[in-house]
């Protein structure tokens, strides 16, 4: 069987190995395939059986072109970039990686509201750049400094990973409001309970989206329901960027109906120089690297070998096309 990686970069710099994968097979990795070029991802597709992407498309012309696939791994819990109803119509299971980063990506929720809530590398960089060791006072702060204790913290999408972002945000003192389709209410307690989405709200401190992206959530953040919410609020999202209409976020953060946001994922990535989330106030941006720890890769690799080996065995797992 012929495997071939599309995009293995962002998984495996260079402190993972992929021998496991290479034992069910002709495996090739390409560190970067182009996103844009369709004839590039045919080319390099070939007559292999076996296609692992990340986040190279793989759309209907590619399924059309190359005959031989019999198999689509996601290097991802997102499968977005695959035509899946073309993929099924050829009988071409397509399986993802749904559970890999559950703990990675609650961790990193939690640091970005840390980071706004005390900036700790802003005060650290003012140390070192000598502004303490010639203070008239024994201290001193540039931002408020917020105590979470007994704060709210709602969470749009209660899943796993919401789940796991709710158990730090109570270990922390929070009370945790969740919104989702799907409610377990064995998950409910003195400190965390389900609500309405627009009682969330009214009533966060905190907002933290962990949902995904469908029609009904894409722009669940927009200027009608910021202004629900409280003014000073913090907004959170390290799930996908669309969630999020971007404008009308920087917009509420220039404005302070929205006082801070933390934000691990935009609409269009890498970012556009023109996104207006650039030039917001107090808006912190990272390069979507919350599912990044290698503990975190590990899993997903370690996954996405089972998921072939499932297929080779004749019974795929994670399928998302059934």
């Amino acid at each position: 069987m012929k495997i071939v990686v599309l995009d293995g970069y962002t998984e495996n710099p260079g402190d993972l190995s992929w021998k496991p994968m290479e034992a069910l097979g002709e495996l090739t990795v390409y560190d970067r395939t182009s996103l844009k070029d369709t004839e590039e991802v045919i080319k390099r597709i070939g007559d292999a059986q076996a296609v692992i992407t990340n986040k190279t498309p793989i759309p209907r012309e590619v399924f059309d072109a190359c005959s031989s696939i019999r198999y689509v791994g996601v290097l991802a819990t997102g499968y977005n970039v695959v035509d899946v109803a073309a993929a099924k119509e050829k009988g071409i299971p397509v399986c993802n990686i749904p559970t890999y980063g559950t703990s990675a990506v609650a961790q990193f929720a939690i640091a970005m509201l840390l980071e706004i809530c005390h900036h700790v590398a802003h005060h650290s960089d003012a140390v070192y750049a000598g502004r303490w060791e010639n203070n008239a006072d024994w201290c001193f702060w540039d931002y408020p400094l917020i105590e979470l204790a007994n704060k709210t913290m709602g969470i749009i999408g209660f899943g796993r990973i919401g789940q796991a972002t709710g158990r730090l945000a109570q270990a922390l003192g929070m009370n945790v409001l969740a919104h989702d389709a799907y409610k377990n209410l064995a998950l409910e307690s003195d400190t965390c309970k389900y609500a309405a989405l627009d009682e969330l709200l009214q009533k966060s401190d905190v907002i933290a989206l962990h949902c995904p992206l469908f029609p009904e959530t894409q722009g669940i953040i927009n200027k009608d329901t910021i202004a629900k919410m409280k003014d000073g609020v913090i907004i959170l999202n390290n799930s996908r960027g669309p969630l999020i209409v971007e404008q009308d976020l920087a917009d509420a953060l220039n404005s302070g109906k929205v006082y801070a946001a933390g934000l691990d994922v935009v609409s269009t990535e890498p970012i556009q120089g023109d996104n207006p989330l650039l030039n917001a106030k107090n808006c912190i941006i990272t390069p979507h690297i919350s599912w990044a720890p290698k503990e975190s890769r590990q899993r997903l690799m370690d996954i996405a070998v089972e998921n072939l080996k499932a297929f080779v065995s004749g019974a795929p797992t994670n399928v998302v096309n059934k």
